[in-house]
């Protein structure tokens, strides 16, 4: 699941949660066993603050919702140097049994999927009056349900030195498809101790690419995705900036706009990101073969550090697209040939033909929507999960992947690259031959909701799908002119295909995910359910 997912990496992540959240079945502990999991973020907190509230990440091995969800989190080791304490507000009811132990259990029924959730327990883990620079010690946590294996894990939690890391304003570039341009990278000491060492890391749109690849960065494909500076040392009321090189990809949508961001982390908080990273089976990339982006001057890092204030970490650059430069989406469709009682596998889907790509990922919608008419004389008896049935002009979201109906709207990525193929597989059972038996595919059909509305070429968003089809070269004939060819089509058992399961967005999107704020929320249920 997490490699899929990986390319969902900023609304694309709550876009999959919710699809998985809508398409899933509860399970009960008579049909299945359910096998916990559970994840908890390396923490660093600085010295004299309130300290960082966090929450673990809960995990099933099915989809299950559960009783007597609770969650244990035992410090002893820590005891003297931090402290773990309920947040105010949904931390579900907790108690102390013991000294350096803390129990929290929600009172409600919790639905909890393979993908993951936060939200539950949320607690707060602040440094002691007694705390020193330099302390350090496991939090182990643990959670359990009726009826479910528990599991645990433990995490690093560390004290060191409050700093205060600032980002710069907001800048606004312009040029064509294919330009260059420069953006400042700034980082600003706003605290009252010395910053030593800063990391930058990035979320940029895919249409943003590095024009130089430096030694300290790291860069996933044509994607930047940190800069480290260990060696910074910034008094406090200090300012540093690099003016980072970039290009506007050739593919870019114009006109139109790309955003990107980055955040600044101290060392030890970057460390904390890092391990969080491994665990989601996520790179950060490798270093650029160029020479080192300078930012400051040199020193020795002494120490941990743990910024006191996220919140203003943030930098943004808005780059304008200038010119036009647009995309025409073709339907993909297919014709297969069969037995009455056969069942044989259709390939349908969309094409971009350039010569932008689409890059929906700060909203997090499809690209397009795909409709498909099941030709008659056929049932389709398995469909992707990320199609559902479509009737009178609604989409069934409650019935995503279920068979039988004559038509559904299935749903595209949130990125389609150029010259790239997104395809869903059906599998239709010939329940009576029907010559030139014909469905449609129709992609960017009108509907209000979000996607792409400005299509180059409008002839070739509607093509057919043929079962036993009679003409001399048995393939579709409609306007789209789609991929399809006589026998079974060449989709897998994904239904989404194509360059997109590369990595979309920036680590930096998984700073929402990774802090207190970005956790997805949690979802209560109060369904019958015995476990």
């Amino acid at each position: 699941m997490l490699k899929h997912s990986t390319r969902r990496w900023l609304a694309g992540l709550s876009v999959a949660g919710a699809f998985v959240a809508a398409s899933a079945t509860p399970a009960s502990a008579e049909s299945a066993k359910v096998n916990l999991g559970i994840y908890f973020d390396d923490t660093t907190v600085a010295l004299g603050s309130e300290g960082k509230t966090n929450s673990p990440t809960l995990h099933s091995s099915v989809p299950a919702v559960l009783r007597g969800l609770s969650v244990r989190y035992d410090f002893a080791g820590l005891s003297g140097k931090v402290t773990v304490k309920p947040e105010s507000v949904g931390s579900g009811d907790c108690t102390s049994p013991q000294q350096g132990v803390l129990v929290c259990t929600d009172p409600f029924e919790v639905e909890l999927e393979e993908w993951g959730i936060g939200g539950y327990f949320n607690v707060v883990i602040a440094p002691t009056a007694d705390a020193q620079d330099g302390d350090s010690g496991d939090l182990k946590v643990t959670v359990s349900a009726d009826g479910a294996k528990s599991a645990s894990h433990t995490a690093k939690v560390r004290v060191g030195e409050g700093v205060d890391l600032a980002g710069g304003t907001e800048v606004t570039r312009s040029t064509a498809p294919g330009g260059s341009f420069t953006a400042p990278l700034t980082v600003q000491n706003v605290g009252q101790s010395t910053v030593k060492g800063a990391v930058a890391v990035f979320d940029h749109d895919r249409a943003i690419r590095p024009g130089k690849k430096y030694s300290n960065c790291t860069y996933e494909g044509d994607q930047l995705r940190t800069c480290s500076f260990t060696d910074l040392v910034a008094a406090p009321g200090e300012s540093w900036t690099a003016d980072a090189p970039y290009l506007l990809g050739k593919d870019a949508y114009a006109p139109g706009r790309s955003y990107g961001y980055h955040n600044w982390m101290t060392v030890a908080e970057f460390e904390d990101f890092t391990t969080y990273l491994a665990h989601l089976g996520v790179s950060i990339g490798k270093p650029g073969d160029g020479g080192e982006l300078s930012l400051g001057k040199g020193g020795n890092r002494r120490g941990l550090q743990s910024d006191t204030d996220p919140y203003n970490n943030w930098s943004s650059v808005v780059v304008k697209a200038t010119g036009k430069n647009g995309t025409d989406l073709a339907a993909i469709g297919n014709s297969v040939k069969g037995k009455a009682g056969q069942v044989v596998n259709a390939t349908i889907g969309v094409r971009n033909d350039g010569p932008a790509s689409l890059d929906f990922s700060r909203s997090g919608s499809p690209v397009t929507k795909v409709d498909v008419v099941v030709p008659t004389g056929t049932t389709a008896v398995e469909v992707p999960d990320t199609c559902m049935p479509f009737a009178d002009g609604d989409a069934d979201w409650s019935e995503a992947g279920t068979p039988g109906a004559k038509a559904y709207r299935c749903l595209p990525d949130i990125y389609l690259a150029v010259n790239e193929k997104q395809t869903f597989s059906f599998d239709l059972r010939i329940d009576k031959v029907v010559p030139d038996a014909a469905g449609t595919v129709t992609i960017n059909a009108k509907c209000e909701c979000e996607g792409f509305t400005e299509d180059t070429n409008a002839a070739n968003d509607v093509t057919k799908l043929l079962v036993n089809a009679t003409g001399p070269d048995g393939g579709t004939d409609g306007p789209g002119g789609g991929d399809g060819g006589a026998g079974a089509g060449d989709g897998g058992p994904l239904p989404i295909t194509g360059s997109s399961t590369a990595l979309v967005g920036g680590v930096g999107a998984l700073l929402l995910v990774a802090g207190a704020a970005g956790y997805l929320v949690a979802r209560r249920r109060r369904t019958r359910f015995v476990a």
